[in-house]
């Protein structure tokens, strides 16, 4: 088995892990180690596409249909 050290651990961070471990009656170490097997066994979620979650934060609201004008040729930048 492998040890860690934690240096720098907020206040904050320490007192909720001390509670929590309290509430769970566990060290702080096992709570440790149990908050970290349960983070680290979830599957890891792909990383979205913008435009996806973008369509998945609007598309509850509606969509708008808008006309696309048609293309026309490309003018001429008059760099020589």
């Amino acid at each position: 088995m492998a040890s860690i050290t934690i240096r720098q651990l907020e206040e904050g961070t320490k007192r909720k892990l001390r509670i929590r471990a309290a509430q769970h009656g566990r060290s702080m170490e096992q709570e440790a180690r149990e908050i970290l097997n349960a983070a680290l066994s979830r599957p890891e979620e792909k990383p979205k596409n913008l435009a996806d979650a973008i369509r998945e934060i609007f598309a509850p609201l509606g969509g708008v249909e808008l006309d696309i004008p048609p293309r026309g040729p490309i003018r001429d930048p008059g760099i020589e």
